[in-house]
């Protein structure tokens, strides 16, 4: 065999009277596609990083508004809230999963299949937005009592988690859509829509909730009823830019009941996935609280922690979103070797970001917690918890990136495995650490070096194999 692949006609060893001038030829051969990666990743990466930012702001607007009405009726919307994110947290893989399937059909050149697979999401969402509605407002007065609030704040928490549940539907077309249009390259359309929605969701809120002219304001209510309408229109134009596409490339809008069930069986294993990620939390602050016996100054502390960790998360899982993109558009097309090339400059992307985000954090540490609170105590105990997670943000900004490259090849069975699997040894870490005193500090570091560190390892080994790179319109091929 001849030519550049044997190496026998490479044209860049044909120039002996200039030694250097095959080291210069290979640098430019190899710098041009970096470049033109690190276009692609920055033009995917910053719009989802605005759109991700932007989401939390509906709970943030709702809480700015409804905190001028009193703390009762604050204190409910916390309760309505923490059930709220956890079903829609728990249902991500309507974008994590229709990105990976759309991707992997239009780099297969099949806009029109990629299109069915993105309604098949659609329909989906609307499937099991259905089911949490009704299961939310009959299970409302039990959930909302399950936190042992008092009586005020329960009845205020009942009465908005029964409104706001009638925004599982279009939060969950919002999640499928947004995936639909991330597989097909597009992460403006969300972004825009995103902006769009917390404006009209801020205005709605504060007419709603405290009236303006001769409208006196119907109080809390108004403000879930204000972010679900905004939520609804939000949704609507997202669907409306992924029908008119379907439309446009024949793809059918009625359901395939088949591709329906086929696309809940692949987020099965996604669902595992976040319920680790959520149960390493949640475990994280029951080891905080029985460690430093109840104190609420370390428990106030590691809530600003948990706060901030999960807010530089967004900058990192930016980058995560656009390695679902091109990682299922290029095995969609067959492309091993454009996967592993952007798949190892991704994770530079994520390793530098890392750095970046850890250096700040470190260096904002002493001050950082004015931002958030008055108290000295609380302020000074978050410096120390803030470096550690300073020094862990590098770990994160490479597993954020390998996340995304596996979820974009369809690899989430490895990823619920995994993730079960670090839980299992995190879980036994942060009890031995508590056994033997530690405080918040060390279950900080362990948290990092065990659940972060842990992760890790298991991504990175399966990054390293050739077993995730599976070519073809799907996984079947």
């Amino acid at each position: 065999m001849t030519g550049p692949v044997s190496g026998r006609h490479d044209p860049v060893r044909r120039r002996p009277a200039r030694p250097d001038a095959g080291r210069a030829e290979r640098r430019r051969f190899c710098r041009a596609p970096d470049r033109e990666t690190d276009r692609e990743i920055g033009r995917l990466a910053l719009p989802a990083f605005l759109a991700l930012v932007a989401e939390p702001l509906f709970l943030l607007s709702d809480a700015a508004v409804v905190g001028h009405l009193g703390t009762t009726e604050l204190a409910g919307l916390g309760i309505a809230a923490v059930v709220l994110q956890t079903v829609v947290g728990l249902c991500v893989f309507l974008a994590y999963g229709t990105t990976a399937v759309v991707a992997r059909r239009l780099g297969a050149d099949d806009l029109a299949g990629a299109l069915r697979q993105g309604v098949d999401g659609l329909w989906l969402a609307v499937v099991i937005g259905l089911a949490a509605t009704a299961a939310t407002i009959v299970a409302a007065p039990r959930l909302t009592a399950a936190f042992g609030a008092e009586e005020p704040v329960r009845a205020d928490a009942e009465q908005y988690l029964v409104v706001a549940a009638l925004g599982y539907i279009p939060l969950l077309l919002m999640l499928a859509a947004t995936g639909v249009l991330r597989g097909l390259q597009d992460t403006r359309t969300p972004l825009v829509v995103a902006v769009a929605g917390n404006l009209l969701n801020i205005v709605l809120n504060v007419v709603l909730v405290h009236g303006v002219g001769g409208f006196a304001g119907i109080g809390l209510v108004g403000s879930a009823l204000g972010s679900l309408v905004a939520q609804v229109a939000s949704a609507a134009a997202l669907v409306v830019v992924v029908a008119r596409a379907a439309r446009r490339h024949a793809a059918a809008l009625r359901p395939r009941w088949s591709g329906v069930r086929g696309a809940a069986r692949a987020g099965v294993p996604l669902i595992v996935r976040t319920l680790t990620l959520r149960a390493a939390i949640v475990i994280t602050l029951f080891a905080v609280t029985i460690g430093e016996r109840g104190d609420s100054t370390a428990i106030a502390t590691h809530q600003l922690a948990v706060t901030i960790w999960t807010f530089l998360a967004f900058v990192l899982d930016a980058i995560a979103i656009a390695g679902q993109a091109i990682t299922g558009r290029s095995l969609g097309a067959g492309d091993l070797v454009a996967t592993r090339r952007t798949t190892t400059r991704m994770t530079q992307w994520g390793l530098a970001a890392g750095v970046l985000t850890g250096v700040g954090l470190a260096a904002s540490a002493p001050w950082v917690g004015a931002l958030f609170t008055t108290d000295d105590a609380v302020r000074a105990a978050l410096v120390p918890v803030l470096v550690v997670a300073a020094l862990g943000q590098p770990i994160a900004g490479v597993v954020f990136v390998l996340d995304g490259v596996l979820i974009g090849a369809g690899d989430g069975r490895y990823l619920a495995v995994a993730g079960l699997t670090v839980l299992g040894l995190t879980a036994p870490a942060l009890a031995a650490t508590v056994w033997l005193g530690g405080g918040l500090v060390a279950v900080w570091g362990v948290f990092v070096l065990a659940f972060m560190g842990g992760r890790l390892v298991t991504l990175a080994t399966r990054a390293r194999s050739e077993t995730w790179m599976r070519a073809g319109a799907t996984l079947d091929d």
